[in-house]
């Protein structure tokens, strides 16, 4: 895994509030981009209450990220 710059993780995820990049993998078959919030708190969807705790975590395939034909994996 490589360690990512300031300017990497713009590069990578401009539009992305609140995530830092912790690590980035590329191979031929795909680039793995390790991201973590760095929000506080976030409101439930369903009640709007704030939780500080993480309830959860996952892996998303951006299908539609240009990635010179590699899978993308956050």
């Amino acid at each position: 895994m490589e360690e990512t710059s300031p300017h990497l993780e713009g590069l990578l995820l401009p539009s992305i509030a609140d995530v830092a990049v912790l690590s980035l993998d590329m191979s031929h078959e795909a680039i793995r981009i390790d991201v973590c919030s760095t929000a506080a708190g976030a409101a439930c969807p369903d009640c709007g209450s704030e939780s500080t705790r993480v309830h959860s975590s996952y892996l998303r395939f951006p299908a539609d990220v240009p990635s010179g034909g590699r899978l993308v994996v956050l």
